[in-house]
């Protein structure tokens, strides 16, 4: 569970509020966040085509089906991620906000390369996203870094507003040493955190089933994510799911096998 499944929920958390908000797919040639938000056969135009002039923005926007204020521009599964181009981007970025839209959720592929740095680089905010383990974290960090060097904020000597979203959390896993613990995380990366997604085979299936999982709002994953929308909106939400959960004493004999 990463970006995508987070691009997914936060922009469809946005929508439901009542706030006109885009996600693109930046990662080009793989194309992933068309089968989560469940348009791929819907796909006739993509941000290549719009950023070369094949088609104009409003041909590519998908407008999604369960939310009003939701529109998805997919990626290019046959282009070169060079296609994009800061300049290209930037035209698409400002023709989007031109249209009215309150929120653009940049969708960045793992790893640190032509497509990740395109979707930060026009960042206002950025959500980073990290499973609560040490090679997870470390590339984070570096996101982190490049995100205060070189983005279009950086070169202007201001600072991107990051927040720091933890997913696949166990904390019973976490309080017994087999993964980072939340204040680990967050003591090396030095980022506010947003919120926790904890570990939930509920997120698997809905991105099978191509809903986003804020959508199950009986699912603590579901649930989750859409803390994390209210406090990215502003709103002071506790935060849950940090702490093994206190099982009963049938619960534990039953567990034992007695």
């Amino acid at each position: 569970m990463g970006k995508t499944t987070t691009s997914s929920s936060i922009s469809s958390g946005l929508a439901l509020r009542g706030h006109k908000t885009a996600v693109i797919d930046f990662d080009i040639g793989l194309r992933n966040l068309d089968l989560i938000m469940n348009v791929e056969r819907r796909v006739v135009y993509d941000f290549v085509n719009v950023i070369n002039g094949e088609s104009t923005l409003k041909q590519a926007l998908i407008k999604d089906k369960r939310t009003e204020n939701l529109f998805i521009l997919p990626a290019s599964q046959t282009r070169d991620k060079d296609a994009l181009t800061v300049e290209g981007v930037e035209r698409v970025l400002k023709e989007l906000a031109e249209l009215g839209f309150e929120y653009i959720i940049c969708d960045s592929p793992a790893g640190i390369e032509h497509g990740a740095f395109m979707a930060l680089y026009f960042a206002d905010e950025a959500v980073v996203v990290a499973n609560p383990e040490v090679s997870s974290v470390r590339d984070s960090d570096r996101i982190l870094g490049i995100l205060q060097s070189k983005s279009r904020k950086a070169e202007l000597g201001e600072r991107v507003i990051e927040h720091l979203l933890i997913t696949r959390y166990n904390p019973e896993r976490a309080a017994k040493g087999e993964m980072l613990g939340v204040k680990d995380v967050e003591e090396i990366l030095a980022t506010k955190l947003l919120g926790v997604i904890p570990e939930c085979e509920t997120v698997l299936k809905a991105s099978n089933q191509g809903t986003p999982v804020i959508y199950d709002a009986e699912s603590k994953a579901g649930k989750a994510y859409g803390d994390a929308v209210d406090r990215l909106l502003g709103k002071e939400v506790e935060h849950r799911f940090l702490d093994p959960e206190h099982r009963g004493l049938f619960s534990r004999l039953f567990r034992r096998g007695v």
